[in-house]
């Protein structure tokens, strides 16, 4: 059953205030202020639940001299009927990455870390080979060559995905350093700065270099920089702890075989992600991180040149798709907008700002293993940004996935948004 709110209030957050005077990033190349398609997004959440997600939800906040939310959810919070609930926590897997990222770029402001030298001067000696010259900047583009040490941990070939999960990743404790030793017994996949191809590796390594820096754990440096300063009371990073405290939503994870039962993988340790996704947040803390740190210099989480430089993208293989410092931003049929999307097992999310931060839009399901329920997702980021579609909209080529160059022909004339994220967490 599907649930619709719609919230205004006069409150505004301080960053809120401070993007009404002028965002760091700008709004030129923002998508125009159209009034969401609810509709749309509540059609484009059915056939994510229709794939097999348990449940969904769209949250939609506009920030400006009042703010106004909009809320739909559909399906369950868990197989025991709890109707799906966006006010509850839930694993938030790779848009981890923009936490990391800030931690790095709060360093950089401090001259502790310089982004263009190499990155082993800034690891515990050992961590990288001596021959490794990549940078922070082309690790955290992923445009260093570094090997995903996650495909080593993940469904081999002809092992089945739940079991897997259950072998290497639900009860497993890993140590960073491990899996950074994963990824280098591989070598550099090509030469640092001349391709692109994402790693979870790359913020494994970032997320050591903040503990090496300032030695304080990871933990500690999100809680009192990001946590504690923006308020955001349901955000943790607990890893390796399994259990989400708190009201929060169930994960399941499909199984390969979709006539068997989905298997709940909420309790998980998340160390084989750690830094590069394993925060555990809410949509409302989420819209409160994004407005904040694209407020730049007033938010007060970064400045307005680290704000361009991690918002300085640059393209990807995939059409639509280029990816800055720990964001991504893709372009919509309305303009553009920064964020991230994350799948960790049982969970999805995307959380995604225009870039003068007045719309946030953050979109979740509570299943993974799954193409179809990744891609109907994503592509509920057209209606909620864009709202509704032309009447008469000229088909497009669909480009592929994986962004070589094949195409399908696209019916909803542009619109469609190809996924990225790996599908088989």
């Amino acid at each position: 059953m599907a649930g619709i709110t719609i919230a205004r209030s006069v409150t505004t957050l301080a960053a809120t205030a401070a993007l009404m005077a002028g965002s760091a990033v700008g709004a030129s190349a923002a998508p125009d202020a159209a009034e969401p398609d609810v509709a749309g997004v509540r059609a484009a959440l059915q056939r994510v639940v229709d794939a097999g997600a348990p449940g969904a939800f769209a949250v939609i906040r506009d920030h400006g001299d009042s703010e106004r939310g909009r809320t739909v959810t559909l399906g369950k919070a868990n197989l025991d009927g709890t109707p799906m609930n966006a006010g509850r926590r839930f694993r938030v897997g790779s848009n981890s990455k923009m936490f990391t990222s800030v931690l790095v770029m709060r360093l950089a402001e401090q001259g502790r870390i310089d982004l263009d030298k190499p990155l082993r001067e800034y690891l515990p000696a050992g961590t990288l080979p001596e021959s490794w010259a990549i940078t922070a900047r082309q690790v955290m583009e992923h445009r260093a060559g570094v090997y995903d040490h996650t495909n080593d941990l993940l469904e081999q070939s002809g092992e089945e995905t739940t079991a897997a999960f259950e072998k290497r990743i639900r009860n497993n404790v890993y140590e960073p350093k491990d899996l950074v030793a994963m990824s280098v017994k591989h070598g550099l996949q090509y030469t640092p700065g001349t391709a692109y191809s994402y790693s979870n590796t790359d913020f494994v390594l970032m997320g050591l270099a903040a503990e090496h820096l300032t030695g304080r754990p990871y933990a500690e440096l999100l809680r009192e920089q990001i946590f504690e300063p923006l308020k955001l009371r349901q955000t943790t990073f607990t890893v390796p702890e399994k259990t989400i405290t708190g009201p929060h939503i169930t994960g399941y994870l499909t199984n390969d075989d979709r006539t068997k039962p989905l298997l709940d993988s909420t309790e998980q340790t998340a160390s084989w992600v750690w830094a590069a996704g394993g925060v555990v947040s809410s949509a409302r803390d989420l819209d409160r991180f994004m407005t904040t740190l694209l407020a730049g210099t007033s938010g007060g989480l970064v400045s307005d040149e680290s704000l361009k430089q991690m918002t300085s993208v640059l393209p990807t293989p995939t059409a639509k798709i280029s990816y800055g410092l720990g964001i991504r931003e893709i372009a919509l049929s309305c303009g553009k907008v920064l964020g991230h999307g994350g799948i960790v097992q049982g969970y999805q999310t995307q959380t995604f700002s225009t870039k003068d931060g007045k719309r946030t839009v953050v979109l979740f399901a509570n299943a993974s293993n799954n193409g179809t329920v990744t891609s109907g997702l994503t592509n509920t980021l057209e209606p909620a940004f864009c709202g509704k579609a032309p009447a008469k909209a000229t088909p497009a080529p669909r480009s592929s996935i994986t962004g070589n160059g094949n195409a399908t022909p696209d019916p909803d004339g542009g619109r469609w948004i190809p996924t990225v994220e790996d599908t088989r967490i």
